[in-house]
C-alpha cells in the first residue's frame, strides 16, 4: 500500500482533476497500468467507444510527473495520448486525413479551453489485408495518433474533457445532444 503522504500533492491534485469529469455515455473509461520508466510518478486512463457504422476508437491518456521537471517538457507535468481509430476506405487514401487526425486533438484542446505548451506528435495511417487464417474480406484501414503536451498546472479537468472529445471525434460520434439517423444513444 502506498503512503499517500509520499505522493506529491501536485500529482495527487492532477490525478483527481483528470478523473473528475465523466465521459459521455458511449465512452467506456478505465484506469490502466501506467508506464513506469517515463517519469517518477505516472497515471493512465484508457477509453473505448464505437461510433455510427461500427467505427471503433481506443485511446490511452498518460499523466507523467517529474518533480524536477524535464527540459523538453517545459514543466513538471506531461500528458501523453495514444489513439487508434478505424478509418473508412475513402479517408484512408485521402492526403488530408493526417491533418484531420491532428485536428481532432488540437480542436478538442481548443474547444475545451485546455491550455498547453510544447505540443508535438505524429499521425500514422495504415492499411492491412489478412491472408490465410487471418483473411479479411476487405483491407482494414486505421489512424494512429501519438502526441504529448505540457499543461500549465495540475488543473487537468479541461484536458480530460478534451481527451473524451478526441475519442468521440475519432469514432465519428455526433456532438452531445445531436441524434444521427439510425444511431441509438446508450441507455
Amino acid at each position: 500500500m502506498t503512503d499517500m503522504s509520499a505522493i506529491p500533492l501536485v500529482f495527487r491534485d492532477a490525478v483527481a482533476a483528470l478523473t473528475s469529469p465523466s465521459p459521455r455515455g458511449e465512452i467506456e473509461l478505465d484506469e490502466l497500468r501506467p508506464p513506469k520508466r517515463l517519469a517518477p510518478w505516472t497515471y493512465a486512463l484508457g477509453a473505448e467507444t464505437c461510433g455510427p457504422g461500427g467505427t471503433e476508437a481506443t485511446a490511452r491518456l498518460v499523466l507523467l510527473h517529474d518533480p524536477s521537471g524535464q527540459p523538453e517538457w517545459e514543466g513538471v507535468l506531461r500528458l501523453v495520448v495514444y489513439l487508434r481509430a478505424d478509418l473508412p476506405r475513402d479517408l484512408a487514401h485521402d492526403g488530408a486525413t493526417s491533418e484531420l487526425g491532428w485536428s481532432w486533438l488540437t480542436g478538442a484542446l481548443r474547444s475545451c479551453h485546455a491550455p498547453y505548451t510544447a505540443l508535438g506528435g505524429t499521425v500514422t495511417l495504415s492499411s492491412s489485408t489478412g491472408f490465410g487464417r487471418l483473411a479479411t474480406p476487405q483491407p482494414e484501414h486505421e489512424l494512429e495518433l501519438r502526441a504529448s503536451w505540457t499543461p500549465p498546472d495540475e488543473e487537468l479537468s479541461a484536458h480530460a474533457r478534451a481527451f473524451h472529445e478526441l475519442v468521440s471525434s475519432a469514432a465519428g460520434l455526433p456532438p452531445v445532444g445531436v441524434r444521427m439517423p439510425g444511431h441509438r444513444p446508450p441507455s
